[in-house]
């Protein structure tokens, strides 16, 4: 009896688990690609808060670098004598604020919040008799006006979070601060070798512009600040010194920081009387004027020119996302993202082909 034949069977095609076919390897490849990009994804969204804390350190560290690098045109001394005297000044000129300012400002802070609640309660009521707002618009101002400017963040929403963030920055600066190159070699040791070279330029040419940005920054704040508290003492205007520093602090951020001070230089003004409301109006838009159309393009073109409206959509998009850290951190972020494009955008010279020998 003939052997049964088995019928004929199609040719057999790799399956999903088997990884020596090239198409799938290919579809493999693929796959992971987008799956690393949504746990990338996932990642900033669920560590947004130490992200920011990491990258604030390293903002606040480039203001170290920067103050140690200045004092050396002056003192011949190692880097390391010269950073802890940039630090002990910052910090001396904090305490400085806090314990002696302080004392002495302590009382116009609560002058100012009585004052503040008289002339809001004032502006409610004027636009309650003209049919804007309704009777419990008061209440909800607050909440809503938070809400406009972006939900805070865990880590930055109570005092004792301030605190530990604030520490936490204080601390990853001062280390970065220590050993620059330490954190750059080991971020581009993750790197192929080929691509280390570019991304040490790329990482000089971003400290570079910080430093120029966050110096520029520093600039403005004293001029803004110590302008503020001159013209306001010439116009009689009360708590000149408060709000002259409270107008140089807030100059940190740009557009935001201005609108800020002046609702509250104008609000104090006038608690004083018309004419004293209508200098402090003049005082804002002349220091406004003065330090946009003066000090701020000298300082753009040390740096890198970042268009206002773009800085203020940045604002406005990263203080929805993170709250008050990511509003005083999108100026430097949005300036750190142009210079790395620009540099990345930049095509290599390729290397001259050798000359043959005749």
């Amino acid at each position: 009896m003939a052997a049964k034949l088995e019928p004929d069977r199609p040719p057999e095609s790799p399956g999903p688990a088997d990884l020596s076919s090239r198409p799938v390897r290919d579809e493999a490849r693929k796959a992971a690609v987008w799956l690393g990009m949504a746990l990338a994804i996932v990642g900033v969204v669920v560590l947004a808060q130490p992200i920011l804390l990491i990258i604030a350190g390293f903002v606040f560290s480039v203001v170290l670098d920067g103050g140690a690098r200045l004092l050396g045109r002056f003192l011949p001394i190692g880097r390391g004598w010269r950073l802890g005297i940039v630090v002990i000044a910052g910090f001396g000129f904090i305490g400085w604020v806090l314990w002696f300012a302080g004392t002495t400002f302590a009382a116009q802070f609560e002058a100012l919040r009585i004052v503040l609640n008289v002339q809001i309660d004032r502006v409610m009521l004027w636009a309650r008799d003209m049919g804007l707002v309704t009777a419990n618009s008061r209440a909800t101002l607050g909440p809503q006006l938070m809400g406009s400017v972006g939900r805070l963040t865990t880590a930055v929403g109570t005092a004792l979070g301030a605190l530990a963030s604030g520490l936490m920055i204080i601390v990853i600066g001062v280390f970065i601060a220590m050993e620059p190159h330490l954190y750059d070699r080991g971020v581009a040791w993750m790197l192929p070798v080929e691509n280390r070279a570019r991304f040490y330029m790329i990482s000089e040419r971003v400290a570079f512009t910080l430093r120029r940005l966050l110096f520029g920054r520093i600039i403005g704040m004293l001029f803004e600040g110590v302008f503020t508290f001159v013209m306001l003492a010439i116009g009689g205007v009360p708590m000149a010194a408060l709000l002259g520093l409270i107008t140089g602090l807030l100059a940190f951020i740009p557009n935001i920081g201005a609108i800020i001070s002046g609702t509250l230089m104008v609000l104090v003004g006038f608690s004083a009387g018309t004419g004293t409301g209508l200098w402090a109006i003049f005082v804002y838009f002349f220091v406004q004027n003065v330090d946009g159309y003066l000090v701020v393009p000298f300082i753009a073109r040390k740096t890198v020119d970042l268009a206002p409206a773009l800085v203020l959509a940045a604002q406005l998009v990263f203080s929805a996302l993170f709250g008050i850290l990511g509003l005083l951190l999108a100026d430097p972020l949005l300036a750190m993202l142009k210079v790395t494009l620009q540099e990345v955008s930049k095509v290599p010279a390729e290397p001259a082909a050798p000359k043959k020998r005749r």
